[in-house]
C-alpha cells in the first residue's frame, strides 16, 4: 500500500515513516526542506509552503496514494510571538489541512488520517475522561484551529467522498522529545528536587510507538475507518507517578517535595506561569474506546516508553 505522510521529518513523522516501512508498505514523505534524515526506503518530496497551496495545486504532484496521513501542523508553544496567533494557526492548520486534502484527493486516497489533538475538545475535564463524542470547547488558538480543521475536512471529505479519520492524541513522548517533557528528564536525571509531590491529578499521554502504531492501524485498515480516535497508553498518570517513572527509568531515586498544589498555582500567577502551573496541577484524562472496538491495544506500555525515552539522557546525550 502506499501511503502519503506530510510533516515527514518531524518527531511523529519520522517514527511513522520508519513504522510503515518496516511495515512493507511504500511512503511517499512530504517535507518542507530536505534535511538528509528521511528513512531512506520512503520517496521523498520537497513542497515550496507551509499551507500545502503549492502541492494541492500539482506541484509537485504527488504519485497514487491510497491513504494520507496529515501530520504538519503549526504547533502549540508556550510564548507565540505572533500578532495574530489565531490567523497564523488557521492559515497553516486549517487551510494547510485543506490543501494537504486536495493534494491527496488528485492523488486518489481514499482515506484521509487527521492528526488533530486532544487540544480541539479543551484544555480540562468535567470530573470524568473526555470521550470522542463530547462537544469541543477549546480554549486556545492552536485548540481551536485544530478543531475547526476537524470539521472543515468532514465537510470536505464528505463532499468528495474520502473517508476521513480525526486522530487526537494528547502529550506524546518518547527519544527525541523535547519542550517541557525533554526538561522534566533533565531535572530528574540531575537530581534536582522539583516541588511536585503532592500533584496527583491524573493526565494521559501517549508514547510515540504507541502512536505510530495506532496511526499504521488506522491508515492501513481494510474496513472503514471514518470517525474521530482518541489514542493513549492506556495507563494515565500524575504527574508525582510520571517523576518517578522517569527516575526508575534513569535508575535513579525521584527527589520530590509535597508542596501543596495551591501554592503551585500561587506561584505560577506570580510568575506568568498559570498555564504551566495547570497543566502539571490538574487532570486531564481521555477515553479511546472507539479505537478499542476495533481491536487495537498499545503494543508499549508507559514504563517500556519512558525506558526507551530516556535512554539519550542515560547515555549522557540530550534524549
Amino acid at each position: 500500500m502506499r501511503i502519503g505522510v506530510s510533516g515527514a521529518n518531524g518527531f511523529v513523522g519520522r517514527a511513522l515513516v520508519q513504522a510503515l516501512c518496516d511495515a512493507g508498505h511504500d511512503v511517499v514523505a512530504l517535507v518542507r526542506r530536505h534535511a538528509g534524515d528521511t528513512d531512506a526506503r520512503a520517496t521523498e518530496c520537497v513542497i515550496a509552503d507551509d499551507d500545502f497551496a503549492s502541492v494541492a495545486a500539482g506541484q509537485p504532484a504527488l504519485p497514487p496514494c491510497s491513504a494520507f496521513v496529515h501530520l504538519a501542523a503549526r504547533v502549540h508553544v508556550m510564548h507565540d510571538n505572533a500578532t495574530d496567533p489565531l490567523a497564523s494557526y488557521r492559515a497553516a492548520n486549517v487551510q494547510g489541512a485543506l490543501n494537504a486534502l486536495e493534494a491527496a484527493r488528485r492523488a486518489g486516497v481514499r482515506r484521509f488520517v487527521f492528526v488533530s489533538s486532544v487540544k480541539a475538545l479543551g484544555e480540562h475535564e468535567n470530573g470524568r475522561p473526555l470521550r470522542e463524542d463530547d462537544v469541543p470547547r477549546p480554549g486556545d488558538p492552536y485548540g481551536i484551529s485544530k478543531h475547526e480543521a476537524e470539521v472543515a475536512l468532514r465537510d470536505a471529505c464528505a463532499a468528495c467522498g474520502i473517508e476521513l479519520t480525526v486522530v487526537r492524541p494528547p502529550l506524546v513522548y518518547g527519544p527525541g522529545v523535547r519542550a517541557n517533557f525533554l526538561g522534566l528528564m533533565r531535572a530528574v536525571a540531575r537530581g534536582v528536587p522539583l516541588p511536585l509531590g503532592a500533584a496527583h491529578a491524573q493526565r494521559s499521554m501517549v508514547y510515540i510507538g504507541n502512536l505510530v502504531d495506532a496511526l499504521r492501524f488506522l491508515a492501513t485498515r481494510d474496513l472503514v475507518t471514518d470517525g474521530v480516535f482518541h489514542v493513549t497508553d492506556g495507563n494515565d498518570r500524575s504527574v508525582t507517578e510520571l517523576v518517578a517513572g522517569i527516575a526508575a527509568a534513569l535508575g535513579r531515586s525521584p527527589r520530590l517535595v509535597p508542596v501543596p498544589v495551591a501554592w503551585l498555582r500561587a506561584a505560577g500567577a506570580l510568575t506568568g506561569r498559570r498555564a504551566a502551573i495547570d497543566r502539571l496541577t490538574s487532570p486531564l484524562r481521555i477515553e479511546c474506546a472507539h479505537l478499542r472496538a476495533l481491536g487495537w491495544a498499545p503494543p508499549f506500555t508507559v514504563d517500556e516508553g519512558l525506558a526507551h525515552t530516556v535512554v539519550g539522557l542515560a547515555k549522557g546525550g540530550g534524549a
